[in-house]
Order: C-alpha cells, then structure tokens, then sequence
C-alpha cells in the first residue's frame, strides 16, 4: 500500500506486527489491513466495474484488486514498494512490479485506468504531485479511479508513524508511536476534486458505498 516512501511501517502492517498509522497530529490514520489481505468485496464493484481495459493499481498492496481484475479478463498491474505486499501478490498470482511509483514505469501514457484505492491518494503526502504522476500513466481518455477519506471537505498533509497495539487518548490519538515519520495526506472527495483540475484531470463521477466508502472518477481529456 506505499510507493514513494519507506515501506516499513506498511510490511508491519500487512505481516500483523503493528496495528496501525497515526498522523503527526495525533489522529490515527483509518485503515484496514484486513480488507487489504483478503479478495476483493462487494464494496469494490463501484472500482472494478469501470475497469474495461489495462489497470495499473498504485500501491496495490497484496493484490486483492489485481487479481479480481485478472479474473475477469482485464489485463492488471500492480505497484508497490512493499516487501511484503510483493510476496503476498505473488502468493495470490497477482501480476505487481516492486517499484516506487515516481519513478519508471512499464506502459507509461498507456494505460485506461489507474487505481488508487484504500487510501492510496495519501502517498507522498503531497495528492496534486501524485494526481500529476497519474496523469502521465493514463492515455487520453483514460480514468483515475480514487478512494477519498470519509471527511469530504478534508485536506490534510503531514507525517504519519506506524502505532503499537496500544492505547488510544481521550481524544482519540494514539500513543505509542513508533518508527520513522513517513509523509501521507487525507483528502475528502470534495477537496480531491478541486485538487485534480489543478493536475490536469477532470471529475465525472462520485459514489459512496453502503459501508461508507467514498469513490471518484477523474478523466484525463487532454494530453
């Protein structure tokens, strides 16, 4: 679930030796590693429906989405600088490349869709640089398919730790941070939408999921 950042706290992550993130204000980062390590749902219909040609899936994680996509005929890469999530993908058969997403990439300008699921806009910590970088992976016409955060106005930039399994403040911060500070970033729908105009991608469409998941469809019209 990382590129363009130290994977450490994601391997945790995946491999159940840390619990979570948390942000360098104290929130902790919503996540679910389960979701991750186990075959795609119904809550990922919305994505994989509007998958109809070549999908690269950034920070693609154990590969959940890739190998759905593999099922149903639509040839799929994922990209993940993770360790772990590279071994679990290959335990899946899922097709990845172990890579940091910034830098080169197999079909650049080529591809139809681009993933960035379960929070993936967060990665770098800076969302417009990453809208960009997808830009340059779609073909004209192609989609950006995005997990916004469940806040639809938020906009936030940071650092985030990987946590223990220790306890939460009254507040709802979480103590026990540990590990090195990695940049991420949260953005509500709302915000992601004014953000990709900005990197040259344009809305077409929005959902949320009845287990309150928040999808946006960006469209790359011009080159």
């Amino acid at each position: 679930m990382t590129s363009a950042l130290r994977a450490d706290g994601f391997d945790s992550l995946l491999a159940g030796r840390t619990s979570g993130l948390v942000r360098d204000d104290g929130r902790p980062l919503p996540l679910e590693a389960a979701r991750w390590r186990a075959a795609a749902g119904p809550d990922d219909a919305w994505l994989l429906d509007r998958c109809t040609g070549p999908t690269l899936d950034l920070g693609c994680g154990p590969g959940r989405l890739v190998a759905a996509l593999a099922a149903r005929g639509v040839p799929a890469l994922g990209v993940d600088s993770s360790g772990v999530a590279r071994a679990l993908c290959r335990r899946r058969g899922a097709a990845m490349v172990h890579r940091d997403l910034f830098g080169p990439l197999p079909g650049e300008r080529t591809w139809a869709h681009v993933l960035l699921a379960d929070g993936n806009i967060g990665i770098g910590g800076d969302p417009v640089r990453l809208l960009a970088r997808v830009a340059t992976l779609l073909a004209v016409g192609g989609t950006a398919l995005v997990e916004a955060g469940p806040e639809p106005h938020e906009l936030w930039s940071g650092s985030v730790r990987a946590t223990g399994r220790g306890q939460r403040g009254t507040e709802g911060a979480v103590d026990g941070r540990s590990g090195e500070a990695v940049p991420w970033a949260c953005v509500g729908a709302v915000a992601l939408c004014a953000l990709a105009r900005a990197a040259g991608l344009t809305p077409t469409a929005c959902a949320r999921t009845v287990s309150g998941r928040t999808f946006v469809e960006l469209i790359l019209i011009a080159g």
